[in-house]
């Protein structure tokens, strides 16, 4: 396994990336990664990538401009609307790249970016493959998800981002995990050691975003794409997910046309490590194996 720091153009800044090649004779199919709201790849992508190299596939896994060790002002910018068009640059890049097999890409999200591959797989073209896990599907779901004490914070909080615009070059922050009732975008009672567990140890990843996004989450119903994607699909759920509430994500998955369902007894943040990691990747291992053989 080789992984190398790679970059690629999006809008007027560029996406810093790892491009994980498996020791291989021949290109082999890639996965491409991002993480999930306000995460960068740092936190346990990495782990990911290097089962799924060592099974042989390569992966591209990275930062959303604004975030990590991508360009892009202010920092901390959280925009839709620049997210897609990042996962669009990153297929573009993989499907030129001769180090890979460009007419195979799988994208691969989760959370937040579990919502934007069922986006980007309906509207991007060169996809060959889908792999969501824990999705969020229902910007109105994962509102209502939040204390309500909570939800009127960060309200406050973007309306003050929002007007305060013309006049600060730096946005207002919000906090990305908190307690209920605190002012964060994530406030169920397992969000904070589920969060934290998942940073490198003594890592000092930021972890805010511009309030803004506050009132956008609410207009993002990406579930609502499922219906589009032809694309083979791995749809893993998480029954007890307090963070992209379960019920809307079930109700999309029926729609796709090609589509793997699995559903886990577990919760939002479980998947990443220990027994639930290596649950959730032999499937994945096992789903790319036979949509994507080597």
């Amino acid at each position: 396994m080789n992984r190398l720091d790679v970059s690629y153009q999006s809008g007027d800044d560029h996406c810093a990336a790892w491009l994980y090649l498996p020791d291989s004779d021949h290109p082999a199919p890639v996965v491409v990664m991002a993480h999930g709201l306000g995460a960068v790849r740092s936190m346990r992508l990495d782990a990911f990538a290097e089962r799924y190299c060592d099974a042989g596939y390569a992966c591209l896994v990275f930062d959303y401009r604004h975030f990590g060790d991508s360009s892009g002002e202010p920092r901390q910018l959280l925009s839709v609307t620049k997210q897609l068009e990042d996962w669009a640059a990153a297929v573009k890049f993989a499907a030129n790249d001769q180090r890979v097999d460009g007419s195979r890409i799988i994208i691969w999200g989760s959370s937040f970016s579990g919502g934007h591959v069922l986006k980007t797989a309906a509207n991007v073209s060169g996809v060959a493959g889908v792999m969501s896990q824990c999705p969020f599907t229902n910007g109105i779901a994962s509102s209502m998800a939040l204390h309500p004490l909570s939800l009127m914070k960060v309200s406050l909080a973007a309306t003050a981002d929002l007007l305060s615009m013309p006049f600060r070059n730096a946005p207002v922050m919000v906090d990305l995990a908190g307690s209920p009732g605190d002012a964060a975008l994530m406030t169920a009672h397992d969000v904070m050691e589920g969060y934290n567990g998942i940073k490198p140890e003594g890592s000092d990843i930021p972890g805010y975003v511009a309030a803004r996004f506050g009132f956008e989450i609410t207009r993002y119903f990406p579930g609502r794409s499922a219906s589009q994607v032809t694309a083979p699909t791995l749809l893993i759920a998480c029954l007890r997910d307090t963070v992209a509430p379960v019920k809307p994500t079930l109700k999309y998955a029926k729609s796709l046309k090609n589509g793997s369902l699995v559903e886990l007894d577990t919760g939002h943040f479980d998947i990443y490590r220990g027994e639930w990691f290596e649950k959730v990747v032999s499937i994945q291992i096992d789903w790319l194996g036979k949509n994507f053989p080597l």
